[in-house]
């Protein structure tokens, strides 16, 4: 009876201890503070609980009793990263290629992958994840979200896609004779029904939202080519915005962006070969672009291209040019480096390289913060601003005039937490 009483005390005591967190104020002092859209030089941020409540000049603040503060000196201070394009399940493809990560690592071990990759990212700053994809792992990533939310394990928030859908025979691994069954890295479907059917089931089976490939490569190392039809797309979309939710395309190819495009998907992933009427198209119809271009650096590197040294090649070029014609065209650029091909917890790499294609620092952090948020339907997330949620970071330096201090986040909260620095 006494133990009882003991461990009731023990446990009241410990409930006390983390409602009484949950709602302390702390009161972060960097050299400047990014909130979203510009940077303000002496500002200061007041959060209590998960909620920012005060955004300004520190003689604009009637500090709370028993404020906590925390002295960020030497750092800007900004809304978590959003990164648009990931895949938790995938580590580098010069550790192991992908044929291999699909064929041979079983869900349990791609998941206990995920979770490193999880805790890296968001020790990184990167707060929140669009995951496009569990490549073969069904939807491991759906629990791997779940078991962030539970406090099981540390990790961004994440919206999820699931398996992603492909058009039969259009996806991998391949190189087997008709004779062999491979477990794919995507669900396959054909016609309208299945496209329907298919949908509806990776919603009710947690999905935050349908991936799905536009264009792909019919043939081992043969260039990509249109994989659905129209009437495909638009049954699709149709049917996820039903439910509330929506379709991004993997695409690449002029025919293959425009029917995902006149489908009504929200974004549109890598646009390789995009055109500028393509661009435009996407502008009108308020679609993003998310170029993934460390992607392609990344898999360029490790086929043998020596950055610095080497003669730049074709894919680079290309990417640089479509990467200028969507700039020019002034459609929303969404963050989001494709990380899994290259490391997690490596995001920066993205926007160092839309800077080194023509991007402003400025752009690039609007794009990674508020632009993706607005564009995922985060409506409390991206900007440091009275009433949002206090998902923040510091990074060393001032990325508005040296977008590597990316690479260096002494600070991190998400949810009014602090999981790094203090």
């Amino acid at each position: 009876m006494q133990r009882t009483i003991k461990s009731i005390r023990i446990w009241t005591l410990l409930l006390l201890f983390f409602l009484t967190q949950s709602y302390a104020q702390t009161l972060l002092k960097p050299d400047r503070v990014f909130d979203g859209t510009d940077i303000h030089e002496n500002w200061v941020v007041l959060v209590e609980g998960t909620t920012i409540t005060f955004t300004g000049a520190l003689s604009g603040l009637k500090k709370p009793k028993g404020t906590q503060e925390i002295d960020l000196a030497g750092t800007t201070l900004m809304p978590g990263i959003i990164e648009g394009h990931s895949h938790l399940l995938l580590h580098p493809y010069n550790e192991t290629d992908w044929n291999d990560q699909v064929l041979k690592e079983s869900p349990v071990e791609r998941a206990i992958r995920g979770s490193v990759h999880a805790k890296n990212s968001l020790m990184a700053g990167i707060t929140t994840m669009r995951d496009l994809g569990a490549e073969g792992a069904g939807y491991t990533d759906v629990y791997l979200k779940k078991t962030i939310e539970d406090a099981i394990i540390v990790g961004p928030r994440l919206l999820v896609a699931g398996p992603a859908i492909v058009a039969t025979g259009a996806y991998g691994p391949k190189g087997f004779h008709d004779g062999v069954t491979v477990t794919l890295g995507a669900e396959p479907i054909s016609g309208k029904e299945e496209a329907i059917k298919t949908v509806r089931t990776q919603m009710g089976n947690g999905a935050d939202l349908i991936k799905i490939y536009a264009d792909y490569r019919w043939t081992p190392g043969a260039d990509s080519q249109p994989t659905f039809l129209q009437e495909e797309i638009d049954a699709m979309v149709e049917t996820a915005e039903s439910a509330g939710k929506y379709v991004v395309a993997h695409a690449g190819t002029p025919e293959g962006m425009k029917r995902a495009i006149l489908g009504g998907v929200e974004t549109i992933e890598h646009g390789d070969g995009g055109t500028l009427e393509i661009f435009k198209l996407m502008k009108e119809k308020g679609i993003g672009l998310c170029p993934t271009l460390a992607a392609g650096d990344a898999i360029t590197r490790y086929r043998g291209w020596d950055k610095g040294k080497d003669p730049e090649p074709e894919r680079i070029t290309q990417k640089k040019k479509s990467f200028k014609l969507a700039l020019e065209s002034g459609v929303q650029i969404v963050f989001g480096g494709d990380v899994g091909v290259f490391t997690h917890g490596e995001n920066y790499r993205e926007m160092e390289l839309m800077v080194e294609y023509g991007m402003k620092p400025q752009d690039v952090l609007v794009s990674a913060t508020s632009g993706n948020a607005a564009i995922f339907h985060l409506n409390q997330l991206g900007q440091l601003k009275k009433g949002f949620l206090a998902d923040i970071i510091a990074v060393k330096g001032n990325p508005f005039k040296n977008i590597e201090a990316m690479r260096q986040t002494p600070f991190v909260m998400k949810d009014g937490v602090i999981y790094k620095g203090n």
